[in-house]
């Protein structure tokens, strides 16, 4: 997570090169709230409580510490190329509808 993204609320002396990295297994964090645009759950750091509020923005990466793979984000220079990218496109572009179903198999049991 980049601690110091605006709204991040994480314990900043947790915090190493604007960074922290979280674990978010069911078992360490409670509360969890996942939004479009905001991720809230309460984790403990040190043994003490703390409620963590992080927008969706801030997440750089996403991995399993067991073998490493995962995700990482990237930061969109400019998010209203994404609504232009939306609004722009073409019928060509959008998936093409599921077939119609017909009106019954062609063929006949065999007894």
């Amino acid at each position: 997570v980049d601690a110091t993204y605006p709204a991040v609320k994480v314990p900043q002396q947790f915090v190493q090169n604007g960074q922290i990295v979280l674990n978010i297994l069911p078992s360490a964090i409670g509360n969890l709230q996942l939004g479009n645009d905001l991720v809230t759950f309460n984790a403990r750091f040190g043994g003490q409580p703390f409620a963590l509020s992080i927008p969706v923005k801030a997440v750089l990466a996403i991995y399993a510490r067991e073998n490493g793979a995962g995700t990482v984000f990237t930061l969109e220079e400019d998010e209203e190329d994404d609504q232009d990218f939306v609004s722009d496109a073409a019928p060509e572009d959008l998936p093409p509808e599921p077939p119609k179903p017909g009106r019954g198999s062609h063929l006949k049991v065999v007894k």
